[in-house]
């Protein structure tokens, strides 16, 4: 039941950027922004935090739950460190998920040669 879940938020969650991307003109990075923000402000009123323990991996692994991380990664540093958690807390809480992101990147260019479009 916890993979249906999972399948059922996260699938929604893409059905609505793909959305956004065949019936807008917003640009699939301004999309990806806004799902981040979203996150942040919906782990921020205390509505996401429900979603990812009903779905787990399903609303965690999107961006919203990377946005999310960042909102409870603040929260947490700036009751522990005060004002100085502000700045240290969304880094700490989301240092896996940037190390991935880096690393990747780094593979991705030493693996494929990039092209002009032209």
């Amino acid at each position: 039941m916890d993979y249906l879940k999972a399948f059922l938020v996260g699938g929604l969650l893409c059905l609505i950027g793909q959305i956004l991307i065949d019936k807008t003109k917003l640009t699939p990075a301004r999309i990806l922004v806004g799902y981040v923000v979203a996150g942040v402000v919906l782990g921020a009123v205390g509505v996401y935090k429900p979603l990812v323990e009903f779905a787990g991996a399903g609303a965690s692994v999107p961006l919203t739950g990377f946005g999310y991380n960042l909102a409870k990664g603040v929260k947490e540093a700036v009751t522990e460190n005060g004002f100085l958690g502000i700045f240290t807390g969304g880094l700490k809480a989301t240092a896996g998920g940037i190390t991935v992101a880096v690393t990747a990147g780094l593979l991705a260019s030493l693996i494929f040669k990039p092209k002009d479009k032209s």
